[in-house]
């Protein structure tokens, strides 16, 4: 029998104990879990829902494409459209980055239909149904978009009423999304150091950030989490991210990643919630819920592995303790 009581200590409000109807497995349910950081056109999206993730946030692939996908089924997709981008800058030209994925942004101009246009490049991708704008801000691998044709991508993002979520990585890009009212980074900041001052500035701007550790190896994973652990404990708003597609790794949630979140701080109901936001969406997905099987964790330090155990199941298919 699962302590209701202990569990939601441990973990939040969000879990209940449960079983299975059909098979009678004991376990606990949870709302469902999103990655917010993935790119589609390289994974097998039809393995996630077994491998624990009932949502993701695709942040750069083909608009067309992920128009085309079939609503209403697993996993849920948000999706960004194309990376907007400088001319030649990140991930123009990269080998896993067909031309489809990329627009380049010549032009501050907020009039629609002006070649290479901020707006003509924000009113594609909300035309083809995207919930978030992607900007790419990579000085370390090219050109980026000057202050200039930023704040008018976010403009045009803001006259769709959506959010504008921003890839930086090189000196001074994390202080440039931050100074365009860019809502979301794609990635912990990982090759700066962001002073505490600036953590505080985004906090209060509300502006999330995705995180994305476990794809670095050494210094740029210490120095993201550092920044991560800095930015939530000034109250910022974390979200679970993998930037799947990035690598050779298993379809699903990512053990490292929910390791390497509680080793900056991001532990028991403060990683669930990092894991259920519904963003860029304001609200949960109908009809589906996270269940991990067995006995519940004892310790924070046993969290993480206990919930990489998770699957999708059915809503109607647990049976919940809410005693």
């Amino acid at each position: 029998m699962i302590d209701a009581s202990a569990l939601r200590h441990l973990v939040g409000a969000d879990a209940t104990p449960c079983r299975r109807a059909l098979t009678g497995e004991h376990g606990v349910a949870l709302p469902p879990f999103v990655d917010h950081h993935v790119h589609l056109h390289l994974i097998d999206a039809h393995a996630l829902a077994e491998g624990g993730i009932a949502g993701v946030v695709d942040l750069g692939g083909d608009p067309v494409a992920l128009a085309q996908l079939p609503k209403g089924a697993m996993p849920h997709v948000a999706y960004a459209g194309a990376f907007l981008t400088a001319p030649g800058g990140y991930p123009v030209g990269r080998s896993w980055a067909p031309t489809a994925i990329s627009r380049e942004v010549t032009d501050a101009s907020l009039h629609p239909g002006v070649s290479g246009g901020a707006a003509t490049a924000v009113d594609e991708q909300a035309a083809f149904g995207a919930s978030v704008v992607k900007v790419a801000l990579n000085a370390d691998a090219g050109p980026v978009l000057d202050a200039v044709v930023l704040a008018a991508v976010v403009r045009a993002a803001d006259g769709h009423s959506l959010p504008v979520v921003a890839h930086v990585e090189g000196d001074g890009m994390t202080r440039r999304a931050l100074d365009a009212g860019v809502s979301a980074l794609a990635h912990t900041p990982y090759s700066e150091t962001v002073p505490e001052a600036v953590a505080a500035e985004a906090v209060a701007l509300g502006q999330v950030w995705i995180s994305t550790l476990s794809i670095h190896d050494d210094s740029d994973r210490a120095r993201a989490t550092r920044n991560l652990a800095g930015f939530a404990n000034a109250g910022g708003r974390v979200l679970y991210g993998t930037d799947l597609g990035n690598g050779d790794r298993d379809v699903g949630i990512q053990r490292d990643e929910l390791s390497a979140l509680d080793a900056a701080g991001i532990r028991g109901s403060a990683l669930i919630a990092a894991l259920t936001d519904p963003w860029p969406l304001d609200h949960r997905a109908h009809g589906i819920a996270t269940f991990v099987p067995g006995d519940i964790p004892t310790t924070l330090d046993d969290v993480p592995a206990w919930l990489a155990r998770a699957t999708v199941v059915p809503d109607e298919e647990l049976l919940r303790d809410d005693t």
